[in-house]
């Protein structure tokens, strides 16, 4: 059954609160969107999540136009190119998660170091070039990157995940910050860790048709 339009709200509010909670994301420095209609909805600019309330998200349409008086996350213009460049997803989370945002700082994709990386869809998390945050560059280089894999990393930024619904967009960030972690200690060990060939994440794309978060 689809929600409401503040159940949604109040779900995004959550998501923010957990994502913060759980050491994924620090302060307001990431962002939640669900696509609604022909646009979507998404945190607004500068809120804490505690003192968030469901009439402060902002609805931004398709062509980017937003009600006067309010203001969507800076970063409300990649979010938007997500949608336009992913028809299933449903939902964007975005954050600092450290260390994605370290291996992004490193300006490296994450390699197939172990077989849950096939969760964003292909045989890395491609990372896409630094522009500055909020620009309409940024969306471009976003848009390039996302169309390819559910998840990126953004050069000296942090991360993108999308996903079916935000549940799931929300369940590939921890994935990728889980790889993240990995990929960081293993880089300390041997600075080329070994990875699985081509041949088996296809076997693994096969067989996450019907993996990942279940939902009731």
């Amino acid at each position: 059954m689809d929600m409401s339009k503040n159940d949604l709200c109040e779900k995004i509010i959550s998501s923010c609160r957990n994502m913060n909670a759980s050491g994924l994301n620090q302060g307001t420095s990431g962002n939640i969107s669900v696509r609604l209609d022909d646009g979507m909805l998404i945190t607004p600019s500068g809120i804490a999540y505690d003192q968030m309330e469901a009439e402060d998200l902002v609805f931004v349409n398709g062509n980017g136009e937003y009600d006067a008086g309010k203001v969507p996350s800076s970063e409300w213009r990649f979010h938007l190119a997500c949608y336009h460049a992913r028809e299933d997803a449903k939902a964007v989370v975005h954050n600092h998660a450290m260390y994605s945002t370290i291996v992004s700082i490193l300006n490296k994709p994450i390699p197939a170091i172990h077989y849950m990386i096939a969760a964003a869809g292909g045989n890395e998390i491609p990372i896409v070039d630094y522009a500055t945050y909020g620009t309409q560059k940024l969306s471009e280089l976003v848009i390039a990157g996302i169309k390819n894999s559910k998840a990126i990393l953004l050069r000296h930024h942090g991360m993108i995940a999308t996903g079916e619904s935000l549940d799931k967009a929300m369940w590939l960030a921890v994935e990728v910050e889980a790889l993240a972690q990995m990929y960081v200690n293993l880089l300390q060990i041997t600075g080329s860790p070994e990875c699985l060939p081509d041949e088996e994440i296809k076997v693994v794309l096969g067989k996450f048709v019907n993996y990942g978060l279940r939902e009731k």
